[in-house]
């Protein structure tokens, strides 16, 4: 049975181990946190400092990742690694994640989209535009800013990834909890008692197991594993509670409509927290407005530049390439 504690209380309590859980050191080498070229001081609109870090050269095309719910800038480095060495990485710390501030507002659609327009306003030189990555909640960040500043969408996007997220309906359509949600839909209410209640999350080869049995495929590495659970339990428990309560009720249904640019969605076809429907709605509103660049499934569950980074990575590659040629023709 899980008991409710005070939500300071809990967090105090987790405070000491969370930032060795971000930086754990892995016999796979890409799990491994960087040191960062820069950290870019970031404050919102009501005051929240947000941690923002960038990787690579200064003057490299830029790409702005968004992890989403309960991770932070570490979840990011496989592709911080990876990219890093040519171009202009920059991964932050979604409100409360991490080491950013929670600030006083609440977790909510305008909440995701003014703290996204206010990082990009702190990263991006005037003029300067990126290609933004979002995973999960993080993808429903570069929807909700979209939907909210359709007119920053050209200008500061030269290109966008949606990578196993969704707009809608999240504990509707997920079969993550055993047996309930393998046979019917999950009440709001069960998802709000099982996930918006502030506990820390134990370790240990038993969560692990059961972690690679919802979140990841049958064929994800012990490391791949560790890894993601790591990150996880590094988010500040009342956090953690609150954004679950927040994301229940969110809908972004048609926001994709206002990504104006070549955007890409990934889809995991082991994928229990936000199954492939999600994507695939995601990807038809985008070709109904005639911005899809391109639709995959991989098979990976929830973690999908994780479990298959090596294809995540070939993928972000081409959507590099293809936001250079936008970007060559809107200069000719």
């Amino acid at each position: 049975m899980l008991v409710k504690l005070p939500e300071a209380g809990v967090d105090a309590l987790t405070a000491p181990f969370r930032p060795g859980l971000r930086s754990r050191r892995y016999k796979t080498a890409s799990f491994n946190t960087p040191r960062p070229a820069d950290v870019i001081p970031v404050t919102t609109r009501d005051g929240a400092r947000l941690r923002a870090h960038a990787y690579g050269p200064a003057d490299g095309e830029v790409i702005v990742l968004a992890h989403g719910w309960s991770c932070a800038i570490e979840y990011w480095n496989p592709q911080i690694n990876a990219f890093s060495g040519e171009y202009r990485v920059i991964a932050f710390d979604q409100r409360g994640h991490g080491e950013s501030e929670t600030g006083a507002r609440p977790f909510s659609a305008d909440q995701l989209a003014d703290d996204f327009s206010d990082l990009l306003d702190a990263v991006l030189r005037p003029g300067q535009r990126a290609v933004l990555v979002g995973h999960s909640m993080g993808g429903m960040t570069i929807q909700a800013w979209a939907a909210k500043y359709p007119e920053q969408v050209q200008r500061r996007a030269s290109a966008v990834m949606l990578a196993t997220t969704a707009a809608r309906q999240i504990p509707n359509r997920a079969t993550v909890i055993p047996l309930l949600n393998d046979v019917i839909p999950g009440p709001d209410w069960l998802a709000t008692a099982l996930f918006g209640t502030p506990v820390p999350l134990p370790g240990g080869p038993a969560i692990n197991m059961v972690a690679k049995n919802r979140l990841t495929n049958p064929a994800a590495t012990r490391d791949e594993v560790a890894f993601g659970v790591s990150i996880v339990r590094s988010c500040r428990p009342s956090v953690r509670a609150a954004v679950a309560r927040g994301l229940v009720k969110l809908d972004l249904h048609g926001a994709a409509a206002n990504l104006t640019v070549p955007t890409t969605v990934l889809a995991g076809s082991y994928d229990k927290l936000l199954p492939e429907v999600h994507s695939r709605e995601i990807a038809d509103t985008l070709a109904d407005a005639g911005y899809l660049d391109r639709y995959t499934v991989l098979p990976t569950g929830h973690l999908v530049n994780i479990e298959a980074q090596h294809a995540f990575n070939i993928e972000l590659h081409r959507v590099i390439r293809v936001a250079r040629r936008g970007s060559m023709a809107t200069a000719v």
